[in-house]
């Protein structure tokens, strides 16, 4: 369903393809609301007046398969604007009458298209050349131009790259041009919600503060408010955010799980109730969480372990404050899309996280998540918006189950201890040498093997320790930091030299996909 109907949007329908989350973040960056809705859990009957374009996106699926998709075909009755990518290009094919097959030759990467006639959707696109490079990434194709659309665009294996229909404003694009690899990309999105949907900017982060604020007073109207902060950037700008607009009936639990980063407790603390004046409850719940996870070694199992008992303890405390009705929590949109499958398939899904799946499914709170459809960068400019500071808006990102998921294997407190020495090596390593705010997340990690090594004349039998830079915006997808030779040689030897426990290091050159950013 549609979960903004106020708000003036370009409507995303997700047919299961990987680029998705960038075709949102694209129409973001231009100044205008977009939203994501499953294939599946969409009819004509939701588009209402506030859907000012619909962008069809790609997706695994074969259009001439129809059992495999779900899809009210009458939303493209609707009179709005749409927009085809890849399989949704397609799909809005097949649905006018054209024709989709097989491709005789697949096209995977870069591919030149040639422009055969003048479009609205592709004006300043080509910029006076004959050809612009973009990423194809499909193993179908139109084999038979729908009545009453025209080409605007052919690649050698694909006549048909660029369709319209400009009496029904449909357009078709067999490429991705929300990719990075697609040269021009973003003035074809930018052309189509602004000269063909003819939406007005909407989106930028004073507005998203207003209306957030809004939105959190109208929903908790009297009742009081208990926030899980961690000291994240994410958790810091939804307290921010309820401080903001509820003030005193919000009530800050931090629970310290053990699990946290050197010192951090002692950080949240000075940050949000020294400084701040936040309603701020520390619960010291190490052994807690130490005790329950006792000989757990599978993530999963770690992840719902956790997102349960944060619950037990926010309730519990909840019991001690009258009139405490919802819990507030910093979930993102990459949190939404990795939890939960957004086509309805059991491969969607990638990891749960401990604030989306890990939740217990009879929960007495009420959940307030105001950012859950913002990007990182997104509640990054929100917290500016806020007044938080720069070293907490800049902070790298840490996961809710925190260093449980750096730690493959079973959790000790001993690994913990370990663990935590190194990451304060890298971490401080990284702000001493100006790297860090060059860096998306950055992190070290305990892998549960034991290597031999030699220390002077001794023999040592320690665990291996891996670090992990990348680069990203939005953590959706990611590249290593490619570090000087000299930089990484001298962050082993402070470990390996400061810390017993750990006799080898390595470096993690995975991007992402088809790694994730964590281990687990």
């Amino acid at each position: 369903m549609i979960l903004d109907q106020n708000l003036d949007k370009i409507l995303i329908i997700d047919f299961g393809s990987q680029f998705t989350q960038l075709i949102a973040r694209r129409i973001r960056e231009l100044g205008v609301f977009s939203e994501i809705v499953s294939h599946k859990k969409i009819n004509f009957k939701q588009i209402n007046n506030s859907v000012k374009g619909i962008i069809l996106s790609g997706g695994p699926l074969n259009v001439y398969e129809i059992n495999k998709y779900s899809f009210d075909n009458k939303i493209v009755n609707k009179g709005v604007p749409i927009l085809g990518i890849c399989f949704g290009h397609q799909i809005l094919s097949k649905l006018n009458g054209g024709k989709v097959k097989q491709s005789r030759h697949r096209e995977f990467g870069s591919a030149y298209i040639y422009k055969k006639r003048e479009s609205l959707l592709i004006k300043n696109f080509f910029k006076n050349k004959k050809f612009v490079d973009v990423w194809m990434s499909h193993a179908d194709q139109v084999s038979k131009l729908p009545k009453n659309f025209d080409v605007v665009a052919s690649s050698e294996n694909s006549k048909f790259a660029i369709i319209e229909n400009r009496f029904r404003n449909f357009y078709g694009v067999q490429f991705h041009p929300e990719v990075t690899h697609t040269e021009n990309g973003k003035i074809i999105i930018k052309n189509f919600i602004f000269l063909i949907c003819r939406i007005k900017k909407n989106w930028s982060a004073k507005n998203q503060k207003i209306k957030l604020i809004n939105n959190v007073r109208n929903k908790v109207g009297d009742n009081k408010v208990i926030c899980a902060l961690s000291g994240g950037v994410d958790s810091s700008v939804v307290a921010q955010l309820l401080n903001k607009a509820i003030g005193k009936k919000l009530y800050c639990i931090f629970v310290n799980t053990g699990l946290l980063r050197k010192n951090e407790e002692k950080q949240v603390i000075k940050t949000f109730k020294k400084k701040l004046k936040m309603n701020l409850i520390y619960v010291n719940a190490e052994k807690e969480f130490i005790k329950k996870l006792k000989n757990v070694s599978d993530p999963e199992k770690k992840r719902k372990i956790i997102g349960n008992l944060f619950i037990k303890i926010f309730e519990r405390y909840a019991k001690r404050i009258k009139n405490v009705k919802f819990l507030a929590q910093g979930t993102l949109y990459p949190d939404l899309i990795e939890s939960k499958s957004v086509t309805g398939s059991n491969t969607s899904k990638i990891k749960s996280h401990h604030n989306v799946g890990g939740l217990p499914k009879k929960m007495k709170l009420k959940l307030v998540e105001p950012l859950k459809f913002l990007f990182k960068d997104e509640v990054r400019k929100l917290g500016l918006e806020l007044n938080l500071s720069k070293e907490i808006i800049q902070r790298h990102p840490f996961p809710g189950p925190g260093l449980a998921i750096r730690m493959p294997g079973n959790i000790t407190k001993e690994k913990i201890n370990i663990l935590k020495e190194a990451d304060f090596i890298f971490i401080k390593s990284l702000k001493d040498n100006g790297l860090y705010n060059k860096i998306w997340q950055a992190y070290a990690a305990l892998l549960p093997v034991k290597t031999v090594g030699v220390m002077g004349d001794n023999r040592t039998y320690e665990y291996l320790c891996l670090l992990r830079a990348i680069t990203s915006e939005d953590g959706m997808t990611a590249d290593f930091y490619d570090f000087k030779k000299s930089f990484i040689q001298m962050i082993s030897n402070k470990i390996v030299n400061s810390i017993r426990g750990i006799n080898r290091v390595v470096y993690d050159i995975t991007s992402k996909p088809p790694s994730t950013i964590e281990l687990e």
